[in-house]
C-alpha cells in the first residue's frame, strides 16, 4: 500500500467526521381542516364553535399523527445509534491506519538498516563471509548468527506483508462504515422531516381551537384513554398480576417515576425530558442494565413474558409497529412519556392498544 494513498485515507475519514451532526430541517405537511359543527350534531353552548363529535374527529386525527411522528422518532432514534456506532468505527478504523503506517515505516527502516550493514560488509552473503573464515570458533560462531540473521529477515519481512495486509483490510472496512454512516445520516435526515411534519401537522390543527375547546379536546383524551383502561381491567387481563419488582426493575421505576412532570421531547434522553423510550432505556441504565434505545427495539430484542407474569419494571409496548413504550408500575399503571405538548406522567396501562411485555433483566 502506498504511504501517501494511506495518508491521505486517514486523514478523509478523520475530516469527515465533522460532517455527522447534519441534518435537514422540515416543513410541515398541508393540513385538513377541522369540520364546523352540523346542525345535527350542533353544541350544547350555542358559543361553542365545534360538537363533541367535531372534537373527537380533531383528537383522532391529532393522535393519528403524533403516533406517526412516534415511529417516525424511533427511525430517528435507531439511525442515531447506528450513526454513532458507525463513527466510532471509523475513528478506530482511522487510528488503526495511522498505527498502520507508523509501523510500516518502523519496519522498512529495519529493513534498510539490514541492507546498510550487508553493504558494509563488502556485499557478501553470510555464507561466502563464513568460507573465508579460517578461524573454526568464529565459523561455527558465524553460523549461528547467519541462522538468526536469516530468521530476523525472514520474521521483517512477514511482519511487513502482513502489516500491509492489514492496513488494506482497515481501509476497506473504514470505506464499508463510511457508507453505513451516510446511508444512516440519510435515514435521520427523512425521520427528522417526517416527525417536524407531523408534529407541525397536530399543533396547527389544535392552534385553531380556543381555549375551551382545547381544553375539552384534552377531556376528550382523557375520556378515551379511561374507556380504554376500564375494558381493560373488566377483561380480568390483570387479575392474577401480582409479581413484585426485582431489586433492578424496583431501581428502574424509582428513576422513571422521579421523571414525572418533565416534558416529552422527541429524541431526548434526558436529564430535563425524554421521548417514550429515552425514558425507559435511562430508567433501566440507571439500573445498571442497558437495554436498547427504541421502542422497536425493545420489542425485538429484550425477552417476551404474559401479560400475566407481568411486575414492575417490565416494559409494556404499545401499537402494532411497537411505536411506544411504558413502564409498569404495578397496580395497572405504567409511567411513560406519552407525545409533544404532554409530560412524564402515570397512566392506566390499558390506555393504548398493547402489543406485548417484555423483560429487561430476564
Amino acid at each position: 500500500m502506498n504511504r501517501r494513498h494511506c495518508a491521505t485515507a486517514a486523514i478523509t475519514l478523520v475530516c469527515a467526521l465533522a460532517l455527522l451532526t447534519s441534518t435537514g430541517q422540515a416543513s410541515a405537511a398541508p393540513v385538513p381542516e377541522p369540520s364546523p359543527s352540523s346542525s345535527s350534531a350542533a353544541p350544547a353552548d350555542p358559543s361553542q364553535r365545534y360538537s363533541n363529535a367535531d372534537l373527537e374527529k380533531v383528537r383522532e386525527q391529532i393522535e393519528t399523527l403524533y403516533r406517526q411522528a412516534g415511529a417516525a422518532t424511533d427511525a430517528y432514534n435507531l439511525a442515531e445509534e447506528q450513526t454513532k456506532k458507525q463513527s466510532g468505527e471509523i475513528v478506530k478504523l482511522a487510528k488503526a491506519i495511522v498505527d498502520g503506517q507508523a509501523r510500516i515505516a518502523a519496519l522498512k527502516d529495519r529493513a534498510g538498516a539490514q541492507a546498510r550493514e550487508q553493504y558494509r560488509t563488502g556485499g557478501l552473503p553470510p555464507g561466502a563471509q563464513l568460507a573465508l573464515s579460517n578461524d573454526p570458533k568464529l565459523f561455527l560462531d558465524g553460523i549461528n548468527k547467519v541462522r538468526q540473521s536469516q530468521q530476523a529477515s525472514k520474521s521483517l519481512l512477514t511482519e511487513l506483508n502482513q502489516t500491509q495486509q492489514d492496513l488494506e483490510t482497515y481501509t476497506q472496512d473504514a470505506s464499508a462504515n463510511w457508507e453505513k454512516l451516510e446511508a444512516n445520516r440519510v435515514k435521520q435526515a427523512k425521520a427528522k422531516k417526517k416527525i417536524n411534519a407531523q408534529i407541525k401537522a397536530a399543533e396547527k390543527l389544535e392552534s385553531r381551537l380556543e381555549k375551551k375547546e382545547r381544553d375539552r379536546l384534552r377531556q376528550l383524551e382523557q375520556d378515551a384513554a379511561n374507556r380504554a383502561q376500564t375494558a381493560w381491567l373488566s377483561s380480568g387481563a390483570v387479575k392474577d398480576v401480582s409479581g413484585e419488582a426485582s431489586e433492578a426493575g424496583a431501581a428502574a421505576v424509582a428513576f422513571a417515576t422521579a421523571q414525572i412532570g418533565k416534558p416529552y421531547v422527541w429524541g431526548a434522553e434526558g436529564p430535563g425530558s425524554y421521548d417514550c423510550s429515552g425514558l425507559t432505556s435511562r430508567a433501566w441504565l440507571a439500573a445498571k442494565r442497558p437495554i436498547p434505545r427504541t421502542s422497536q427495539e425493545q420489542w425485538r430484542l429484550l425477552p417476551r413474558i404474559n401479560i400475566q407474569d407481568m411486575r414492575p419494571g417490565d416494559l409494556i409496548i404499545y401499537h402494532a409497529d411497537a411505536s411506544h413504550v411504558g413502564m409498569y408500575v404495578g397496580d395497572g399503571a405504567i409511567v411513560h412519556s406519552p407525545r409533544p405538548g404532554r409530560n412524564v406522567t402515570l397512566a392506566g396501562a390499558g390506555s393504548m392498544k398493547i402489543l406485548g411485555v417484555v423483560r429487561p433483566d430476564k
